[in-house]
């Protein structure tokens, strides 16, 4: 037998006593001991995830995070104009704004040569709460 230590959802600790790891070293609770939520019950169905990891992901490197920050602050801005406020060169922009492009976070304008960019509006909700707007 094995005590592990946890806390709860209220911030107290408690302990626990648990059988022998299993099923490759997990510690398992032994029966009667184990939540009562259903693992068949999966919020999150397969296209959903796969959409939100990419979401995700595109938003977890602080240079892409600056870069919505302007956006959401300006409402659009032309990628020349963001060299200077984000201090990388044009290409290492271009990189920045392609990922977000992909993930569906950005969306692009070309406006004569230039290329504006914007949050789009499926994307904006999580932008800001990424931003803790």
């Amino acid at each position: 037998m094995t005590n592990i230590t946890f806390m709860t959802v209220d911030g107290s600790h408690g302990r626990r006593r648990v059988g022998a790891p299993r099923h490759g070293g997990a510690v398992v609770a032994p029966k009667g001991e184990g939540c009562e939520a259903s693992v068949v019950d999966v919020p999150l169905d397969e296209a959903e995830a796969l959409r939100l990891a990419r979401l995700l992901g595109a938003l977890a490197d602080p240079v892409r995070l600056r870069l919505l920050s302007i956006l959401d602050e300006r409402g659009a801005a032309c990628s020349c104009d963001l060299e200077v406020p984000l201090g990388r060169s044009q290409p290492t922009i271009s990189h920045h704004t392609k990922v977000l492009a992909e993930s569906g976070v950005v969306v692009a304008e070309r406006r004569g040569r230039w290329t504006w960019w914007s949050i789009s509006p499926e994307s904006a909700g999580i932008v800001r709460s990424a931003l803790g707007a």
